[in-house]
């Protein structure tokens, strides 16, 4: 399998481009392209769909901030694999209207089928939901054929007419000077017919907006904005032509005790001074629950436990990320009497026989102010 190139390397734009960079490259790439320009090129429509996919993946801010972090395999199902080039045009037909698919570079084309919309939705899961991967079911509208017409528009037993704007031929053409210029025809839009006896129950659309339950199955590790795409389970097209995707954008719920970073999870646990200075074994939180640590003597609040293996999955690899467990030394408010007894006589010995970090400490005061002459 030959590998992908990089998609700015496709583009031909800097890794800091803007949008609107990358949407000018891709225009420019599209034009020069285009099959009906290079009817002699093999090349022209492998390099035409290339561009397509570069666009898709770098267009999107979060595809284009997935891709920056993990390259291909990150976006690995989240841009459509363009089988043809009919469903880059209806993708984008949006970017380029129809003077450019309507053939305008050698001789207009009938418009194909258009493709159903991909449609768009926000789907909240919990963190451990993200860790182990989970499958939710999900209501959305979509527009599926209309079971009357079963999808032409017509009313039953009605034929659609000839369009009396092109003749039928589906095509227009306009001359400027000495070049013709031949584009779709704006009426029945490449079509060469028109709908003259609508369906009474889809008015003539050929689809009907209907509620479905969407099953979607979440991968374990994946991150707070990532897509999970769907194909083929957004809006049904035209009649031979494929329904459009369904984009699950992923919200990841903060979480009241793990802090994540990509793969890592961060935890801050309070520990009293006397399991600092003596060492201990303490519980520590954990994805799948409670875990025995050992912390050593003289650990120092804000030092930190590498519970390894303990965070996150590898969003399509393997292994998992590790725990950090973030210790503080809490100091106590209130003490008893026999508490505050010998914590004084504790401080009385302190004085005495400082511990060999403090007099480092002290040594390295008294040397500054004896340089600095004070």
């Amino acid at each position: 399998m030959a590998r992908k190139r990089d998609y700015y390397e496709v583009l031909g734009v800097p890794r800091d481009a803007s949008r609107d960079d990358i949407k000018r490259a891709f225009r420019k790439l599209a034009f020069k392209y285009h099959p009906d320009r290079n009817p002699d090129n093999p090349d022209a429509e492998r390099l035409f769909k290339e561009a397509a996919e570069a666009y898709e993946a770098l267009g999107d801010e979060n595809t284009r901030a997935r891709y920056d972090r993990y390259g291909h395999e990150g976006i690995s199902g989240q841009v459509h694999d363009f089988s043809n080039v009919q469903d880059i045009f209806s993708v984008f037909n949006d970017i380029f209207g129809d003077a450019m698919f309507g053939g305008v570079f050698g001789g207009a084309q009938h418009r194909g089928p258009a493709r159903g919309n991909s449609l768009r939705m926000r789907l909240d899961i919990e963190l451990p939901e993200a860790a182990k991967g989970v499958e939710k079911n999900v209501q959305i509208h979509r527009h599926e054929r209309c079971a009357t017409c079963k999808g032409s528009g017509l009313k039953p037993g009605t034929k659609p007419a000839v369009c009396n704007y092109c003749g039928g031929s589906g095509i227009v053409a306009q001359n400027a000077g000495f070049v013709t210029l031949r584009t779709t025809c704006p009426q029945c839009r490449g079509a060469g017919r028109v709908n003259t006896s609508p369906c009474p129950d889809c008015h003539g659309e050929g689809l009907r907006e209907q509620q479905r339950e969407i099953n979607v199955k979440i991968p374990p590790g994946i991150s707070d904005g990532d897509q999970v795409r769907l194909p083929g389970q957004g809006d049904e097209g035209e009649p031979g032509a494929s329904a459009g995707d369904l984009f699950c954008v992923v919200h990841v719920k903060p979480h009241p005790i793990f802090e994540r970073r990509v793969s890592e999870l961060v935890t801050h646990v309070p520990i009293n001074f006397t399991q600092a200075a003596l060492g201990s074994e303490i519980d520590v939180p954990t994805l799948e629950g409670l875990e025995k640590a050992k912390i050593l003597k003289g650990t120092q609040s804000g030092e930190v436990l590498k519970l390894e293996g303990r965070g996150m999955p590898h969003l399509r690899g393997r292994g998992r990320g590790d725990l950090l467990v973030v210790l503080h030394v809490e100091v106590p408010k209130k003490l008893t009497s026999e508490q505050e007894d010998l914590l004084r006589k504790y401080a009385k010995m302190e004085n005495k026989n400082v511990s060999p970090e403090r007099k480092g400490f002290m040594e390295k005061i008294k040397a500054f102010f004896e340089e600095t002459g004070k």
